[in-house]
C-alpha cells in the first residue's frame, strides 16, 4: 500500500468511488466510508461513543461463544461501492484474517450520534439488508434515556425486534443481557 494524497485517490470527475480508492485514502483521523459510490466522511467519534462501544464490546465479548467474535471497527466491504465501519460486528471464527470482512457478520452494531443518526437509521440499515447482515443494532446513548434498537433479518427484510432501554435479553446471534443504561452509566450526557 503506498501513501497518497486524498486529491490523487479521488477519482475522476462524474464517476462514483470505488472500494479500491477508498482503500488508497490517507489515514488523516477521519472515518471514509463509502455509500453506493458516495464518500462518506465522519468526525472522529466522541469520547462518550468510545466509551459505549468499548462497554458493549466488553458484554458481548463477555457472552460470546468460542466459534464466534466480536471485532471492534472493522471495515465490511458489502461490494464494489459500498464498504463500512462500523462500531462493532460479530462473527464467525473463520472469517478473521483478512483486512476486512467480504461476508456478511452475524451481527453489526452502529452507536449513533447526531452526525451519523439518520444514515444509520436508513441507508446503512438498508445497504446491511441487501448484503444479508441477519441481526442490525442501533445503540442511542443520548437522553432521555440510552436505548438500544434491534433489527432481525426475516424474509430478507429488516423487522424491527426490539427497542429497549430498560435490560434486555437477546437471542441473536447468541444469548446475552443488556441493559443499556449499564453502557452510559455515570458519564456525562
Amino acid at each position: 500500500m503506498s501513501v497518497v494524497t486524498i486529491a490523487e485517490a479521488w477519482p475522476a470527475a462524474g464517476r462514483p468511488f470505488t472500494v479500491a480508492e477508498l482503500d488508497r485514502m490517507p489515514d488523516d483521523g477521519r472515518r471514509y466510508e463509502l455509500l453506493d459510490g458516495a464518500l462518506i466522511v465522519s468526525p472522529r467519534p466522541t469520547t462518550t461513543h468510545q466509551v459505549v462501544a468499548g462497554r458493549l464490546y466488553g458484554v458481548l465479548s463477555g457472552a460470546c461463544p468460542e466459534d464466534l467474535c466480536v471485532v471492534p471497527e472493522p471495515a465490511v466491504e458489502l461490494g464494489s461501492q459500498t464498504e463500512f465501519d462500523p462500531d462493532l460486528v460479530v462473527v464467525r471464527m473463520d472469517q478473521i484474517g483478512g483486512a476486512k470482512f467480504t461476508e456478511p457478520p452475524l451481527l453489526v452494531v452502529e452507536i449513533r450520534s447526531p452526525s451519523t443518526a439518520l444514515v444509520d437509521l436508513n441507508r446503512k440499515k438498508a445497504a446491511y439488508e441487501r448484503f444479508g447482515v441477519p441481526t442490525y443494532w442501533i445503540v442511542n446513548p443520548d437522553p432521555p434515556e440510552p436505548e438500544l434498537t434491534l433489527f432481525e433479518l426475516r424474509d430478507g427484510r429488516y423487522a424491527l425486534a426490539a427497542k429497549a432501554s430498560g435490560p434486555f435479553t437477546a437471542d441473536h446471534p447468541f444469548l446475552m443481557t443488556i441493559d443499556p443504561a449499564g453502557l452510559t452509566h455515570g458519564l456525562r450526557r
